[in-house]
């Protein structure tokens, strides 16, 4: 006996698949995450603000 398919499951996953290689070939080609960006935003403030607050007051 065969096995019974639901083409619409079938068609949805090939989709699926279809976007997921994309995304990933998208993320190769334009480089870092928004959390990869964000979290190197995130360190290039604090050593901004560390090195303002090591600033002595007659320094400009």
């Amino acid at each position: 006996m065969s096995n019974i398919t639901n083409l619409n499951q079938f068609r949805k996953q090939q989709l699926r698949a279809k976007k997921r290689a994309q995304g990933t070939e998208n993320a190769v080609k334009h480089g870092r995450s928004k959390g990869q960006k964000t979290l190197e935003e995130r360190e290039m403030g604090k050593a901004a603000r560390d090195l303002d607050g090591h600033a002595r007051e007659g320094d400009e």
